[in-house]
């Protein structure tokens, strides 16, 4: 008989995403100072960057297939491994291709970890899914507040970043020693009697599908904001990390209070009022300058905070039988999407910089320039401007989700009206 320690394992799996997002806060970063030891350009930051969002998808979509078969504790096992490694290559980092490649196993690592925590937290509380997922993600955020100030802290007492990237193996051998001693439960669809061929269905619902297209806009619109907040606003102010940490700590926040705000507006309305704040907040940080800029933060911090935890809770709520499948598709389908606008944003960040260079620049003369020398002062008002080409052209993915949310709960209410008549 199994002995199911659900406290146990639910801070467990608040452990290991607490790596995750570590390994993104703490990229962050250090992007800038990556892109000078190894002599990166943007394209090639981005690529690093987006590596970790196309091995996190390959890793999600894959666990959410074999979740049911091999169990959510072999996985776990696995995202230890994987992250271990991960780390280690990174700390000995040589140069473009080993970054690439230990942050692509961090990025699998990451994958592995929600596809099978998420399953596991629905598995664990049934009757209160999307509240908490709402607490298990804010370990996301609070990774990323963690890491943001350990780099600055680090910065300042003149560690490098090795010893910051290090920091992520404590927790990691912890969570790895917990869910290997620990007992865990079958998955929600299993112990609800879902056949495999109902996952199936449930993947190819419209409704699933619909919120799988929404899950691609509301995943850039957190993540690659987020994840870039350290080099489209590097010329703003000095200190650009402290937007992402500003912004971080608001999601944190948000999900612990998350209970209540879901109960009253039900996920699909927390989704819609979400999007709203969202745009508004990429608006006003395109528009606000100096410490404005940190109220800009908040209202985008606000937007975001709901986005990723409530789209998991509703399709775990309204399509059921789709099961660990269902989520972990939702969440890959995220990350990889994420993946490639990211590295179509790199080229472009690249392209629009040059644009706001002096004809015929070459903007590789200019990165090799030396610090407050014209060129380099040049340089670095033309990557403002192309930053704030970034965030203009990423605004039009939430103005868009705005329509789709409210489609969604104009959907959701006649659905519970026509439930309310035939009951």
């Amino acid at each position: 008989m199994q002995n199911i320690k659900t406290n146990k394992l639910f801070v467990a799996s608040c452990l290991s995403l607490l790596v995750t997002s570590l390994s993104f806060g703490i990229r962050a970063g250090i992007m800038g100072q990556l892109g000078t030891d190894f002599n990166l350009n943007a394209s090639e930051l981005s690529t690093i960057t987006a590596t970790a969002f196309w091995g996190f998808p390959l890793a999600v979509v894959i666990g959410g297939f074999i979740v049911d078969l091999i169990g959510m504790k072999r996985l776990l096992v696995m995202a230890f491994v994987f992250h271990l490694l991960g780390i280690v290559l990174t700390i000995f980092a040589q140069g473009y291709w080993t970054l690439f490649f230990s942050t692509l196993l961090i990025g699998i690592a990451n994958g592995t970890v929600e596809a099978s925590c998420n399953p596991l937290v629905t598995a664990l509380y049934p009757e209160n899914k999307t509240t908490r997922l709402n607490y298990f993600h804010l370990w996301f955020p609070g990774g990323i507040v963690i890491g943001s100030l350990l780099v600055l802290l680090f910065t300042h007492l003149g560690l490098n970043w090795q010893i910051q990237v290090g920091v992520m193996i404590v927790p990691t051998l912890i969570y790895g020693y917990l869910f290997s001693k620990l007992d865990f439960p079958v998955t929600e669809r299993v112990a609800a009697g879902f056949t495999t061929a109902d996952m199936y269905k449930g993947v190819l619902n419209p409704l699933y599908i619909f919120m799988f297209v929404c899950m691609c806009g509301t995943a850039i619109t957190e993540l690659f904001t987020n994840q870039w907040t350290g080099v489209l606003f590097k010329a703003v102010t000095n200190n650009a990390i402290l937007i992402l940490t500003f912004v971080a700590t608001i999601q944190v926040i948000c999900r612990a209070f998350a209970g209540p705000i879901v109960h009253r507006l039900a996920p699909q309305g927390v989704l819609l009022i979400s999007t709203i704040l969202s745009a508004l907040g990429i608006f006003l940080l395109v528009t606000l300058q100096g410490n404005a800029i940190f109220f800009a933060a908040t209202v985008f911090g606000l937007g975001v905070a709901f986005f990723w935890p409530c789209m998991i809770g509703f399709v775990a709520e309204n399509i059921p039988q789709s099961g660990a499948l269902g989520i972990n598709l939702l969440g890959g389908g995220g990350m990889l999407a994420v993946s490639f606008y990211t590295i179509f944003m790199g080229g472009f960040y690249d392209n629009h910089t040059v644009k706001h260079l002096a004809a015929g620049a070459s903007l590789t003369d200019y990165q090799k320039a030396a610090a407050d020398t014209p060129m380099a002062n040049e340089l670095a008002r033309a990557q403002s401007l192309a930053g704030f080409d970034v965030l203009h052209t990423t605004l039009l993915i939430p103005i868009v989700l705005i329509v789709a949310f409210g489609g969604l709960v104009f959907y959701m209410n006649t659905q519970r009206k026509k439930a309310a008549v035939a009951n």
